[in-house]
Parts: structure tokens; sequence; C-alpha cells
């Protein structure tokens, strides 16, 4: 939890717009789980409406339009921030290197029909009655909600004798250390590979991942895996802050998705910082904070505000009378979270954050299980998310109401150019 500089209205993409329409291919009786991907007619939706301005955004919202697929970074990211999450962590079950290969690029031409709001391959009905269908079935009818598909390689991926690839691990994608307070799942943290599927409705963020798995059955399996609604944070400025299940707001200062000098100083990993796979990519962390919601309502509201540095309603910091006035950090409580996680605190530490609430029904004690899945992009974590959470560790006093219970990191791959590039192509040439 932390708070970052934001700017102007964010891009949709940047990336060059695909129509993902091609000539049918009839499927064979395997159906996706064979050695190529069947890419047909649509079963729902047609070809979808793509909005490429950043000045449409809000229309891409309202109107469930799509999200380019294409581009030099991957979508999901700089993004304008959804309404829902479906994150999933994999493990690669197979051994082969050719089969992981063909994996990625059968994901690939998935998402492009997914986001584009077309069906996997030949669609739910229609096909074979002998083979399973290819897509699942639940967005049939439903618009593509603006769906991203992002995905991210964990460490371990990298591990000697596994496909060959420990000398293009990135140096900046080592394990996280251990920070004051953790309490770590092992269910819960880690994994081979990630998908972050954003979406305005949480059936085409399910259905996405759900797809994935189906494609990928025998050769991945699911780690672990988070729903997350109530987005708290946003690269749009000019929208309202979202606020946090402790009711305030969040994200205050994130880096907006349309300001190109931030997203390069903060975001995008550069030719220059390496390996040459990862460049106009970026780095994931990734982290599950369970929320004392039962102390925190028991807490008083001057108490509350403190704590965070900032007044409920507004959201204004100590002594100023609006949310985005510059803080004055000396006003606050040396322990108050906004004073921490600021840039002025860390060295101009900044990160792009697309956080999201969750509650996973109860713990067994009647308590809620609830909190905030946090996502942070940045193109240097020992210069992002490790000095932030470090101040925040050692000294935030909402650590008495919070818990890092899951974290994961991954290396995200710059966007797919075309259909003929897939993800992680660079990484296993």
């Amino acid at each position: 939890m932390s708070e970052q500089d934001e700017k102007p209205t964010p891009e949709v993409s940047d990336a060059a717009v695909e129509s993902n329409t091609r000539a049918p291919s009839r499927r064979s009786l395997l159906g996706w789980g064979g050695a190529g991907l069947a890419l047909g007619a649509a079963a729902a939706g047609g070809t979808a409406a793509v909005l490429t301005g950043g000045d449409r955004t809000v229309n891409a919202a309202a109107s469930g339009a799509a999200v380019p697929f294409h581009g030099a970074n991957q979508a999901g990211i700089a993004t304008a921030v959804q309404d829902r999450l479906h994150f999933a962590s994999f493990d690669v079950k197979t051994k082969d290197r050719a089969e992981l290969v063909q994996l990625l690029k059968d994901w690939t031409r998935a998402a492009e029909r997914m986001t584009a709001g077309q069906a996997v391959g030949e669609g739910a009905y229609g096909g074979l009655a002998e083979a399973p269908p290819d897509d699942t079935g639940e967005a049939l009818g439903l618009k593509p909600s603006r769906l991203t598909l992002t995905i991210g390689f964990g460490p371990s991926l990298f591990a000697k004798g596994r496909f060959g690839l420990e000398g293009k691990q990135p140096l900046g994608l080592a394990e996280l250390p251990k920070f004051a307070g953790d309490n770590l799942d092992p269910t819960r943290s880690g994994g081979d590979i990630c998908v972050q599927a954003c979406a305005d409705d949480p059936q085409v963020a399910v259905h996405a991942i759900r797809n994935l798995a189906r494609i990928g059955f025998g050769k991945v399996a699911v780690r672990w895996s988070q729903l997350g609604f109530g987005k708290t944070s946003s690269t749009t400025p000019d929208a309202q802050t979202p606020r946090n299940m402790m009711g305030f707001k969040d994200g205050t200062r994130n880096i907006s998705g349309t300001d190109r000098a931030e997203l390069d100083k903060h975001v995008w990993v550069s030719e220059k910082d390496g390996p040459a796979w990862l460049a106009g990519g970026s780095y994931l962390v990734a982290r599950r904070i369970r929320m004392n919601i039962e102390t925190w309502d028991r807490t008083p509201l001057q108490e509350q505000e403190d704590i965070f540095g900032r007044d409920k309603g507004e959201g204004a910091a100590v002594g100023k009378a609006k949310e985005r006035d510059e803080p004055f950090l000396p006003a606050m409580l040396p322990t108050a979270h906004v004073r921490l996680a600021h840039p002025d605190t860390n060295g101009g530490a900044k990160m792009l954050r697309r956080g999201y609430s969750f509650t996973d029904g109860t713990d067994g004690l009647g308590r809620l299980d609830a909190g905030l899945f946090f996502l942070a992009y940045q193109r240097d974590v020992d210069k992002g998310f490790v000095p932030v959470q470090r101040s925040l560790a050692a000294k935030d006093f909402l650590n008495e109401y919070i818990q890092h219970v899951g974290s994961a990191l991954f290396a995200v791959p710059p966007g797919v150019r075309g259909e003929d590039d897939w993800w992680g192509r660079a990484l296993f040439s």
C-alpha cells in the first residue's frame, strides 16, 4: 500500500489495432489440447469495436469496447484500470521446452481473441459433437468489457535444468527479501507464470483465466489465484480516486497511464537495463494483504486519519484542504502511512499501482478474510517496491491492522507486436 504520483488521462493502449478476424479452420478431435491452435469465426460478438484514443477511455468503459491487445508494451499495465480482476499464478508441469513454447503461442492466440470479445477457437458450440468445445461459453453474448490479459514469468521458471533459461534470468528477478511482519503462505506465493485478467465484467475476467487454464491442462496447473473488485488505485487522475476496504482513498499519487516520461523512468525496462528480451516490459510485485477489518472498524475516526495521514472524507493530507494538495510530510505523525510511502521519504521511489480489494469468505473464526491484493509495476524492484516496503514494514502504524500473507514477483515481457509474435518469444528465441 503506497502513495505514488499521478498525472493526466491514460491511453487505452498505444498498440496497433488488430482485427483478429481469420479464416476458420476445423478443429481436431483433440481440440485445444492438440499440437496446434485452431482459429475460427467467433461464436459470440463478432469483431469487437476497439477504442484507441486516450480521450475516449471513459467511452470505452461505458460501452464495454475492447482494449487493443498488440503493442510495444502489454496492455493491463498503463491501461485505464478496470473494475474487476482475476489473477492466476501457474506452475509449469511439462518438462518439454517445445511444449511450453507451443503453449505460450496457443495462449497468445486465445488472448487475442478473448480481448477482442471473440470466442476461443471455433467457439462454445457448433463444432464436432464428439469433441469438447474450444470455448467454455460463459462469456457468450457479453461485450469485451475492456478485458486485458498480462503475462509474467517468475524466478522459478529460470531454474537450472528446467528450460535452458538460466542465462536469461534478469538480475532484478530475484526473490523478494523478507520484510518485518511478513506471514507468507507458500500456497499463496510464487509461481512460474502469472496471468492478470482485468475487465469491467467479472464474468469476462474469470472466463479468460478459465480458458487459459483449460488450454494449458496437463502442461500447467493453477498454483493460486485471486479475485478482486473495487480497484484501489487509478491510472486516470481526472477520475475519482477509489477507496480501499478501510474506507480511505488509495493511490492518490499513482503514476498516470499517459505520462510517458514517468512511465519510462519508473515502469518500463529499458534496453540498457538488460536483458534484451525484457526491454519494453516491467517487473510486477503481487502481495496479498489481509486486513483486520473488525479491529479497524472499532478504531476511532481521528486515530484512523492519523494512521493514514489523510482525512477520510475528502482525502486531503494533514493540514490541507483538497485531496491533491501537495502533502506537507512533517505535519504528519512519523508513523503515518502517507508519509512513509511518499517518494520524498524513499529516495524518489515510485511504482504504478493496479491493486484491488478482496473478500474471500471468513477465516473460520467469524472474521472476514478481506483486504488488498496489491499489484505494482516498476522498472527496478530494488528502487521501487523494496525501499517503500522496508519503510512501511519498519514504522507504519497501519501494520497493527494488516498483514502480508502472500507474495510473488514476475518479469513482465514487452507486448506482442503482431499475429506472428507471441508471449515470451524473445525470451525463448
